[in-house]
This record gives structure tokens, C-alpha cells and sequence, in this order.
């Protein structure tokens, strides 16, 4: 699986853009600022229909433009698909598939990317929610039907949380909260046991690839951590009772305090470094050697799956260690496909030869063969 063809129109700083792509290591060159990331941001769009910087789509259209669009030719399957997704604040994104409209929930699958970037570091030291929206974005790579379980399950707890809020000020009908639990266990024992199965394939790898990179670093632990206990059963049904039993016991506060105590949503992926969580425990290096192999694991877990993804490595060289640069090559030097954005080429190690382009000034040039060894 590759990217053959990317191309953007009033996305981010990009009025318009063009790459022409091919297997193996892309480097785009140019200094901070002049639009490197926004490049790669756009393929990652294409993938996962989100961006890894911004949690809406508002940011993404051009300052002055009404709708940004993204365009990709993907080689899959040794088949080419045509991707393009119209982005509009405000409204539902428009997509097109081989030239044909489609929901853009229909494109999840055709490109699929691994990508790490400076705002993993948030994976260790940031709050829950960018360690589930981690986990909930693995999930829907590995298995694109998932896209709709957490779509659901998000409608649901809106809806739910809708209702408890008018109730506790006095004006909301409680005669529904009884469905709308029913509702709410049922899309939330299908993400928890999406989950579940995720970590416990996840896990493993993390702690190997940690092992790699971190290798005078005590060991680390990755596991889930739910409100409902510990040892949860991987099948939805008793979950689901798990969740209904759950709600039942909190009813009272959640209508006290207007908001939703259980579900997936207030659980988190638990990092742990020798004794201790990561969070607190784990230095600047460490935090980052974790970030890692979090990436990395779900790079392997993908491949095992026989899928390919596009490895995309967003300005991450600087920030690595000697050690940690040599692990990521090893793995980018077997990848069908890597993108890499850099300040200066400097940046990039030896053993990522490849095609490179220089960004800046609004242009995006391919740099000739010679200029690149």
C-alpha cells in the first residue's frame, strides 16, 4: 500500500499543492513554518479522516477559502483508488471515492498510515483523553468498522449527557434515561471489547519495542484500565451487563452532577515504568522512547495483520537520541513507504535515501537525483 499521488487545495496554509509519489523514503526539506507538516497532515486526513494536531476540522481550511480539499491515488491491492475528501466547517465533509460519491466513512481502509510526530509525547504526559484517542484511532486502522461503533457510542453519550444535564437543572423527563442506558451499554461494550482486544495485542509489542529502544530503562507495563474493575470478560454481552449494572449503581450522582460517569469514555490506557506510572516516573527520554514504541507497536501489530501502512515520521529525528534514531530507521528501511518531514536534510539519518522535495514559499519542488545523495 503506497501513496502514488497527493494533492491539496486551500488546505492549512496550502492554496494548492501536488506530489507525485512513490515506494520507498520521501523527504520533504524546508524550514519550520512553510507548510511541511500540513503536507503530511493531509495524508494522514486521507487515512483516518482526523488530524493528529486539531481535534475539528475548522483549523484545516485555508484562511479566506470556504472548504479545503484533499486528493490522494492510492496503490492498493495493485489497484489504484481515487480519494477525495471536501472539507467544510460547519457542515458534513463531502467524498468521493474513484470519482464516485461516497460517505467518507467509506474511504477508512484504502490508505492506511502509522505516524508519529512531536504532539506524541501527549500519549505519556498528557491527560486520558489522547491515550483513548489513541487506542479508538488503532482500533478503526486495524479494522475500519469500528468507525461506526465509536461514532455511535459518541451520539449516544451526547445524548445521554444532554438529558442528565436538563435534569439537573430541574426541566429534563427521566422517563427515556432507562433506553438511553440501554443504548449507551450496548455501543459501549462493542468499543470496550474492540479495546480490550487492542491492548492485549498491543502490549506485547510495546514492551519489546521499549525494550529496543529504552534498553537501560527499567521495563514498562501497558494495560487497561476501566472504571468497571479489573480482569473485564472479552465478550460483549457480559460487558454490556457489566456497563448496565454500572449505570444502575451511579444513577443518583450522574443526575446530581448532570454529566456521565461510566462508560469508555472516562477509561485510560495504563503506562507503567518499573513500579511506578509513567507519567510521573518516566523522564524526558524515556517519555519519548514510550511515545515510540506505542507507534511502533501499532505499526507491527498493522503489518502482522498483513497490512502495509505508510510509516509517516513528522519531524521527529531531532528529538531522538543515537539509539532511538537507529531503531525508527530500522523499521522505516523496511517499509513499503515512508514520509518524512525535516527542517534540514542533516536531520536525516543515513540509510533513508529516497526521493526529496523542498518546501517553501508556497512551492513544493523535487529536488534533482544529485541533490539528494
Amino acid at each position: 500500500m503506497h501513496l502514488r499521488r497527493l494533492a491539496v487545495a486551500d488546505f492549512r496554509s496550502w492554496e494548492k499543492a501536488e506530489l507525485d509519489l512513490e515506494p520507498g523514503v520521501t523527504v520533504l526539506v524546508g524550514p519550520n513554518g512553510v507548510g511541511k507538516t500540513n503536507l503530511v497532515e493531509a495524508a494522514g486526513y486521507i487515512a483516518t479522516l482526523g488530524s493528529h494536531r486539531v481535534a475539528t476540522d475548522a483549523p484545516l481550511i485555508r484562511r479566506g477559502a470556504e472548504h479545503a480539499v484533499v486528493r490522494g491515488l492510492v496503490v492498493h491491492h495493485g489497484r489504484e483508488l481515487g480519494v477525495e475528501l471536501e472539507i467544510t466547517a460547519g457542515r458534513a465533509n463531502r467524498a468521493r471515492l474513484n470519482r464516485a460519491p461516497a460517505k467518507p466513512r467509506d474511504l477508512l481502509g484504502v490508505l492506511r498510515t502509522v505516524l508519529f510526530a512531536p504532539e506524541d509525547l501527549a500519549l505519556v504526559r498528557g491527560d486520558p483523553g489522547e491515550r483513548r484517542r489513541f487506542m479508538d484511532d488503532t482500533l478503526v486502522s486495524r479494522y475500519p468498522r469500528y468507525a461506526g461503533v465509536r461514532a455511535d457510542y459518541d451520539r449516544v453519550l451526547r445524548q445521554r449527557s444532554a438529558l442528565l444535564k436538563t435534569a439537573r437543572n430541574g426541566r429534563g423527563d427521566l422517563s427515556t434515561l432507562d433506553v438511553w442506558d440501554g443504548h449507551l451499554a450496548a455501543h459501549g461494550a462493542a468499543l470496550l471489547a474492540g479495546r480490550l482486544d487492542l491492548v492485549a495485542a498491543v502490549a506485547p509489542r510495546a514492551v519489546e519495542a521499549f525494550a529496543e529502544v529504552a534498553p537501560s530503562s527499567e521495563p514498562i507495563a501497558v494495560g487497561y484500565r476501566s472504571g468497571l474493575g479489573d480482569d473485564l470478560p472479552p465478550d460483549r454481552p457480559a460487558l454490556e451487563a457489566l456497563l448496565l449494572d454500572a449505570l444502575a449503581r451511579v444513577r443518583r450522582q450522574e443526575v446530581e452532577r448532570g454529566v456521565c460517569l461510566v462508560g469508555p469514555h472516562r477509561d485510560d490506557l495504563e503506562l507503567s515504568l518499573g513500579e511506578g506510572p509513567a507519567k510521573g516516573y518516566a523522564s524526558h527520554g524515556e517519555s519519548w522512547a514510550l511515545a515510540l514504541a506505542l507507534r511502533l507497536a501499532s505499526y507491527r501489530l498493522l503489518r502482522d495483520d498483513d497490512v502495509e501502512p505508510v510509516l509517516i515520521l513528522d519531524d521527529v529525528f531531532a528529538e531522538l537520541d543515537a539509539r532511538r534514531r537507529r531503531a525508527l530507521v530500522d523499521v522505516a528501511r523496511r517499509a513499503e513507504q515512508v514520509l518524512i518531514t525535516a527542517a534540514v536534510a542533516e536531520d536525516v539519518p543515513d540509510g533513508l535515501a529516497g526521493a526529496r522535495f523542498a518546501v517553501g514559499g508556497g512551492v513544493v519542488e523535487l529536488l534533482p537525483e544529485e541533490s539528494t545523495s
